[in-house]
């Protein structure tokens, strides 16, 4: 897997999860800073950036993380994941027993209520993207198979355990950082279910869905916060 580290080796370890389509560079303002006191460790998921590989489901992108930490010899992180990475970040927690706290940024506990394009969810969608991405002279950064990882498998796979549901169940300090104005997920309905499973929510109100990228001195500020 790629991975890169920032700050001081010795310092309390805090792990960015990225999520679907995007890369560890996503959290490089948020990475800046953080890492004057903290050791701040990224990774392209597998099937993402320059990781590569196959299509992996939130449980083996867990094992692979869990691998790289074990490797760096990390007893003990915070997980922050955005997005797909907060589902790996609660499994990530659910694996290793030093975790210490997780932040969820910018996703629902499941696909209830979510706002996708129209056809998100046909089969025919991954299959059309995975041929264009075959006849594509430039490869793109992402196996095609993560579209149906995240936009079929794991539409099922939230129904049945939704996160808000994983939150109280693992029993962990919890930040979920919500963009007021995110167009995927309303803010709401989002804050009020994590509020009911324990966890303290902020909401940012000038950001999207992507609220590490809109605001990453806010969402750092924010990540320190619940590191105290």
């Amino acid at each position: 897997m790629h991975v890169r580290q920032d700050g001081p080796a010795d310092a309390p370890a805090v792990v960015l999860l990225h999520g679907f389509a995007s890369s560890l560079r996503w959290f490089g303002k948020v990475a800046a800073g953080l890492a004057t006191d903290h050791r701040v460790i990224r990774v392209d998921l597998l099937g993402h950036g320059r990781t590569g590989g196959d299509a992996a489901d939130a449980e083996a992108q867990a094992l692979a993380v869990a691998d790289v930490l074990s490797q760096l010899e990390v007893t003990d992180a915070y997980l922050v994941g955005h997005s797909f990475g907060a589902d790996v970040a609660l499994a990530v927690a659910r694996l290793r027993p030093g975790a210490r706290g997780v932040v969820i940024i910018g996703q629902a506990p499941d696909y209830s209520y979510a706002r996708f394009p129209p056809g998100a969810f046909l089969p025919t969608t991954a299959a059309l993207i995975g041929f264009l991405h075959r006849l594509s002279p430039r490869r793109l950064s992402m196996h095609p198979g993560m579209y149906r990882v995240v936009l079929a498998d794991r539409r099922a796979r939230l129904a049945s355990h939704p996160l808000d549901a994983q939150v109280r169940d693992l029993g962990l300090p919890t930040l979920a950082i919500l963009g007021g104005r995110d167009r995927m997920y309303p803010c709401a309905p989002t804050a009020a279910r994590y509020r009911a499973a324990g966890a303290r929510v902020a909401i940012v109100e000038d950001a999207g869905h992507s609220v590490h990228v809109e605001r990453p001195e806010r969402v750092a500020e924010l990540i320190r916060e619940a590191l105290c």
